[in-house]
């Protein structure tokens, strides 16, 4: 008998060169179908996922599937799994699922949290999931505007990088947020579907406007009219996290699959408010 088995997984993305399977690399697909493969007496298996992330970028929510004709209950893959993976990557919750059922197709939203540490000087601990910009005070009302205007149905050409299979750039996004906690800067983007970059290519033009180096008018232009050649800047992939697929109906517990990233809070420190690093 065939068991599809859906996972619900963290890892930390820094030390993979992606989610997807390339020769000669550490990817997070290769090294869960190796511990599966290990469990799995019918031999190899693959794995797929909600969101293809790219090198270095980071999940608390990812959602695969696989399938499975061994003798290990459902209930039991997550705990058997967590004794054979790399302490970067995480199994929270196997549940099993129709055959017919999959992690990308069937999915209703990814969501995707940037985190940004707006602060004066270095933070060592928050270095490789926080893109640390300290040139200029970011100005979040002007990057909530810029947002706001991406909600709906759209052509996000601008904001795909090359190589996309995508027959085209059509996309959904559902929700916005942006916030500002002393000196972390959070912003949250869900979408019915992302396209490959999009959200980093869209961070580096969104801080942009925060730091008034573009504005409110030309991001709009570049982005509705498809300029791709002009959007230059990428955020860094460290600081992006998947962190919740949606499902109807839901199939995980929602502790598991909600929010386990934890959203920053520092103090804007005396330096931060006035600082002589800092630009108006």
């Amino acid at each position: 008998m065939i068991n599809r088995i859906a996972l619900v997984i963290q890892y930390d993305g820094s030390g993979f060169s992606g989610w997807q399977n390339q020769k000669d690399q550490i990817t997070i697909q290769g090294t869960l179908e190796e511990k599966i493969a290990e469990l799995e007496p019918s031999g190899p298996v693959k794995v797929i996922a909600a969101g293809r992330t790219d090198s270095g970028v980071h999940a608390s929510g990812q959602v695969v599937h696989f399938d499975s004709s061994g003798p290990i209950p459902i209930h039991k893959w997550a705990s058997a799994l967590n004794g054979r993976l790399p302490a970067s990557i995480k199994v929270l919750e196997a549940v099993n699922v129709a055959t017919d059922w999959h992690a990308c197709y069937s999915a209703k939203y990814r969501r995707y949290r940037y985190s940004i540490f707006n602060g004066s000087y270095p933070n060592l601990f928050l270095q490789h999931i926080c893109w640390h910009k300290y040139k200029f005070l970011l100005d979040i009302n002007l990057m909530k505007h810029a947002l706001d205007d991406l909600l709906g149905m759209h052509d996000f050409a601008a904001f795909e990088k090359a190589g996309s299979n995508r027959s085209n750039s059509m996309t959904t996004v559902q929700e916005v947020s942006i916030s500002r906690d002393g000196d972390i800067v959070t912003v949250e983007i869900q979408a019915s579907g992302f396209l490959y970059g999009m959200v980093r290519l869209l961070m580096g033009q969104l801080v942009a406007v925060g730091e008034k180096r573009l504005t409110l008018k030309e991001f709009k232009h570049r982005w509705r009219k498809g300029l791709r050649s002009e959007v230059k800047e990428a955020a860094p992939p460290h600081g992006l996290c998947l962190i919740r697929v949606g499902y109807e109906p839901k199939i995980f517990s929602k502790e598991k699959s909600f929010d386990t990233f934890p959203a920053f809070s520092l103090p804007i420190f005396e330096s931060s408010k006035k600082s002589k690093i800092f630009k108006d």
